[in-house]
């Protein structure tokens, strides 16, 4: 999609109707134009939340996503937007607004762990929408998180004896981005002033005890520290009075709270600045066609009762993109070899030199294009189209040979067979007089250009069919004796040996050329096979790097948690120790302590 197209509004990417997921085709239409890498952000949180009017902002328009200004939820399934980047050139800002959680209207709320499930796997950052404070009911309300393990797959066969690591969660999921609607409360801790960021940090601090309530409530502040290391928290003020809040689309940015106005304003600042790309395992961006295969993977396998799988949505979208990633390159190689093959060449190496050069470039491009080839089956078939090119190239190089001196032979030996036929030899000496005819000619049809690697075949193939006539003049020419003649005879069949001995030679040197031809083709597809292979496993070993950097982070901030609570106790021991001295009039011996 161009930078200057843009959707006039959102559209329904995926329906929730009577509790099935749908996809609607018209957004995979649009998606599907999409030729840009994409920064897809999704937002998700409980109904009637405010979420919609993010979107808009996010989208910079005041109407779009339905904001609604009841109690009931108004937007059903998700709905996408998709608007130019307004800071990345040549990037595409995909908008995701999804049915709002917990809908008392909806009954079953199956779908909404889906929803929730879905909004994760597309999205390369998540934000979470949610009113008042961080507080224990918020937890609560965010319990689709702790779900996640059992809504969403990272591979299609995990080892049957272990649980999937988390850091395998964390590779694919996106970035977290919590905001806060309506906060009335001071970002303050122990007196002392914090940031939106530390105040979502210290709302995810865990409980130290193994009760039931400690599990329950660390479980769903474990699941988000665990599967979203990079953290955002945004607060906003109320917008507006809460009668005029029904009436937000149609209100300027000068009627609202100038507090809320710059938090908004804050708020689409970093997320134009920092939102990264869509990118799967590999490093792979995703641009519209990809996100198009991810949403039909997911809520296949959905619809059809199994949990959506990260690495069988990359390998159906691999499966895709190879196949086409062939088509690049043989495309590319006809245009290559159409633009420079002149047939017939003039030697075998000269075609051979040609389909090397446009086969190297077409396995640049189906390298540049493809990822995932599992056992290299899609370069195999590109080479098996590649070969089969060539011989077809070769076999049509040969006939065009064939076919131009076929045709020279018979515009410069057919004044010759005409004098054959009146006669002009059959006297005597008529004999030399063939033979000095037949050489001139000869050196003639030598002298032209372009006849390819046909030329002395078919010159002897057209010399020999000439033999019982030359033969003919010659035993009856009477100026020569029988001895010449014999001569003669000797001298022709040496000739003709010797050319086709000339001939088994070209075409053992041509076999040559042909299996050194194979033996580069497979080197170089060998050459750019590894250089991708290294690519790729740089790029695994820094995703691994990234999550297992990412973990101990988390790990280190859990056992300096653990620290500081064990200190905190120990003080608080320490204090109630020195109190009992006190009162039992030992507070001499506490000043040690």
């Amino acid at each position: 999609m161009a930078s200057d197209i843009h959707m006039p509004g959102p559209v329904c990417l995926i329906e929730n109707t009577n509790t099935q997921l749908v996809v609607n085709p018209e957004a995979l239409k649009i998606l599907s134009a999409i030729t840009q890498p994409v920064v897809v952000v999704a937002i998700v949180g409980l109904y009637r939340t405010g979420k919609s009017y993010l979107m808009n902002k996010l989208a910079g328009q005041q109407k779009g996503f339905s904001l609604g200004s009841t109690v009931q939820s108004h937007t059903k399934g998700i709905w996408m937007w998709c608007v130019p980047h307004p800071k990345k050139p040549n990037h595409t800002l995909v908008l995701l607004d999804t049915e709002g959680l917990g809908d008392v209207e909806k009954g079953d709320n199956q779908n909404d762990s889906w929803i929730f499930a879905l909004a994760i796997l597309l999205s390369s950052t998540f934000v979470y929408n949610s009113m008042g404070t961080i507080n224990q009911q918020a937890m609560d309300q965010l319990h689709y998180v702790t779900e996640l393990t059992e809504k969403i797959r990272a591979k299609s066969s995990p080892d049957a004896n272990e649980v999937e690591d988390s850091a395998d969660f964390v590779s694919f999921f996106p970035d977290f981005v919590w905001t806060v609607r309506d906060f009335s409360l001071e970002l303050e801790v122990d007196g002392k002033p914090i940031s939106a960021d530390e105040y979502l940090e210290n709302s995810l601090k865990l409980r130290k005890g193994t009760s039931s309530i400690d599990k329950n409530y660390n479980l769903p502040r474990l699941c988000i520290r665990k599967f979203f290391p990079k953290k955002k928290c945004f607060i906003f003020d109320r917008p507006t009075h809460r009668k005029k809040l029904g009436q937000l689309e149609t209100m300027h940015d000068d009627e609202l709270d100038p507090e809320f106005v710059q938090q908004a304003a804050d708020f689409c600042s970093y997320i134009f600045s920092k939102s990264k790309v869509k990118t799967l395992s590999g490093g792979i961006q995703v641009n519209g066609p990809r996100l198009e295969t991810l949403v039909l993977t997911y809520v296949d396998a959905i619809s059809s009762g199994d949990l959506p799988c990260m690495e069988n949505a990359v390998l159906a979208l691999a499966q895709i993109e190879n196949s086409a990633a062939v088509k690049k390159a043989i495309a590319h190689y006809d245009q290559q070899m159409g633009e420079k093959v002149e047939l017939p060449s003039e030697t075998l190496q000269e075609l051979l030199d040609l389909h090397m050069a446009s086969e190297k470039e077409a396995i640049e491009v189906f390298m540049k294009n493809s990822f995932k080839d599992v056992d290299h089956l899609f370069q195999k078939e590109l080479a098996d189209q590649l070969e089969k090119k060539r011989d077809d190239f070769c076999k049509e190089n040969m006939k065009a040979s064939s076919d131009r001196c076929s045709a020279l032979l018979k515009d410069i030996f057919h004044s010759l067979e005409e004098d054959i036929k009146q006669g002009v030899y059959s006297k005597p000496g008529g004999y030399h007089l063939l033979m000095q005819t037949v050489n001139e000619l000869k050196k003639k049809y030598l002298q032209e250009p372009r006849k390819g690697i046909q030329s002395e075949e078919v010159l002897h193939a057209y010399l020999s069919s000439k033999e019982s006539v030359i033969d003919a003049i010659l035993q009856t020419d009477q100026t020569l004796t029988e001895k010449e003649k014999e001569i003669e005879v000797q001298r022709v069949k040496a000739e003709s040996a010797e050319a086709a001995a000339k001939m088994l030679e070209e075409m053992q040197k041509k076999n040559q050329q042909m299996m050194e031809e194979k033996e580069r083709s497979y080197q170089e597809h060998l050459k750019q096979l590894t250089e991708k292979m290294e690519q790729e496993r740089a790029q695994l070993m820094a995703e691994q790097e990234r999550a297992l950097s990412l973990k101990l982070q988390e790990q280190a901030k859990l056992l300096k948690e653990g620290f500081q609570n064990e200190s905190r106790q120990l003080h608080r021991e320490i204090e109630s120790l020195k109190n009992k001295l006190k009162n039992t009039g030992g507070g001499g011996g506490c000043i040690l302590i």
